[in-house]
C-alpha cells in the first residue's frame, strides 16, 4: 500500500490532520516515563501503560522496528474543558475513528503498532497485573507510555496540538 492510497482513504474519515514520517526521526524521552510513574494514576494498573508496556528501550526497539509511521488527529468540541468527565466522553468517537482506520485502511497490514490517546478504557476494570489483557486486538497503548511527546511529533510536522479553549484534540499513531 502506498501513501497515496492511504491519503485517499484516510478523507472517508473525519480526521482533523496527518502525517506521515520516519519512525527514526522519534525522540524518546525518559521522562516522559517518570511523568506516567509519579503523575498518572493508571501506571502499573493497566495493560496499556507503564511499566507494562515494556522498558523503555523495548518501547523505542518496538517503535523503530517499523519502516513507517502515521499521526493523525481528530478533535471534539465540549461544553467546558475542565469538565473531565465529558472531556473523556469524547474520546470513544476517537476510538470508533481508531478502529475504523485500523481496519479498512491499514488492514492489509498484519505487523502494525497503534498508539492512541489516554489509557486504554475497553475493561471496567483492567486486568493487569493479575490476567492477561482481556482485549488485546482493542487495546492500544498510549503514546505516552512508549516515552513519546506528541508535541515534539505535532511542532516537527507542523501539526495543531491546541485547536481552542473547548476543543479537545485526540492523536492516533500506527507503525506499519
Amino acid at each position: 500500500m502506498t501513501r497515496e492510497n492511504i491519503e485517499k482513504q484516510i478523507t472517508e474519515y473525519p480526521i482533523f490532520e496527518y502525517a506521515f514520517f520516519d519512525p527514526s526521526e522519534i525522540n524518546f524521552y525518559p521522562a516522559v516515563h517518570t511523568i506516567c510513574q509519579l503523575e498518572c494514576p493508571q501506571y502499573g494498573n493497566s495493560w496499556s501503560c507503564p511499566p507494562a508496556v515494556g522498558t523503555l528501550d523495548e518501547c523505542q526497539a518496538r517503535c523503530l522496528d517499523y519502516q513507517h509511521a502515521f499521526i493523525f488527529s481528530t478533535i471534539s468540541e465540549v461544553n467546558d474543558i475542565l469538565n473531565m468527565d465529558e472531556m473523556l466522553a469524547t474520546r470513544c468517537e476517537h476510538l470508533e475513528i481508531v478502529e475504523a482506520i485500523k481496519a479498512n485502511v491499514f488492514g492489509k497490514y498484519d505487523n502494525k503498532l497503534i498508539l492512541t490517546a489516554e489509557s486504554c478504557a475497553v475493561c471496567e476494570e483492567c486486568a493487569y497485573p493479575d490476567a492477561v489483557c482481556q482485549h488485546p486486538e482493542k487495546m492500544y497503548p498510549c503514546v505516552e507510555s512508549h516515552a513519546i511527546s506528541v508535541t515534539d511529533i505535532c511542532e516537527k510536522h507542523n501539526l495543531s496540538f491546541l485547536n481552542g479553549y473547548n476543543v479537545i484534540t485526540w492523536f492516533g499513531m500506527i507503525f506499519f
